[in-house]
């Protein structure tokens, strides 16, 4: 069930993805073109690409590091990767496949972009890569305070000792003596002063 949903995720998150990058960099780069075109600069003309990019960002990062299922990250991957890809193979067929003149909020929306400067496929490339993580294909360790399997229970013996055991709190074993280091001499202790 765990590959289904991150199976889904990939489907959802790459085309969102696409969308919010394309409205990053369009409204970044047209920001700062304006500004070199006028000569000043608004820092706050950035605020609604770097949204974008940002919210981009943190649902590839959460789809590329989360341990549900390496399925998710690789569909994402490829979905970005194909276009570019594909532009190897027929550059004005794909490039003509990709809707153009497309608007959100009033913004354009040149889908065009992300694959024509590179950024889509980067991008896949990091999803595919976070496929082949080790760490996502181990299983999570038991909780500490987890039942142990009954299995487990016969196979261990009394001469047996583990790092969680410990002696029992009335145990002659027991260290009770306070340890020797600078904040405690072990010489009695000198007269209090005045």
């Amino acid at each position: 069930m765990r590959h289904l949903w991150s199976f889904l995720a990939g489907l959802v998150v790459a085309p969102v993805t696409w969308v919010l990058v394309t409205l990053g960099q369009d409204g970044s780069s047209g920001t700062i073109g304006r500004w070199v075109e006028i000569g000043k600069f608004n820092t706050a003309n950035l605020i609604e690409p770097a949204v974008y990019l940002g919210v981009g960002g943190i649902l590839l990062g959460l789809l590329g590091t989360l341990r549900i299922s390496p399925v998710g990250p690789l569909v994402a991957g490829l979905l970005m990767v194909v276009p570019y890809i594909g532009m190897f193979v027929a550059p004005f067929e794909v490039r003509d496949t990709i809707p153009d003149g497309w608007k959100v909020f009033g913004d354009p929306l040149p889908l065009q972009l992300p694959v024509e400067n590179g950024t889509l496929f980067l991008l896949g490339m990091m999803l595919i890569m976070a496929t082949f993580s080790l760490q996502r294909w181990r299983r999570w360790p038991a909780p500490a305070g987890a039942p142990v399997p009954a299995e487990a229970e016969k196979n261990t013996t009394d001469s047996e000792v583990t790092l969680t055991d410990w002696p029992p709190v009335a145990s002659p074993e027991r260290d009770t003596a306070a340890p020797i280091t600078l904040a405690y001499p072990d010489s009695t202790p000198t007269e209090p002063l005045p």
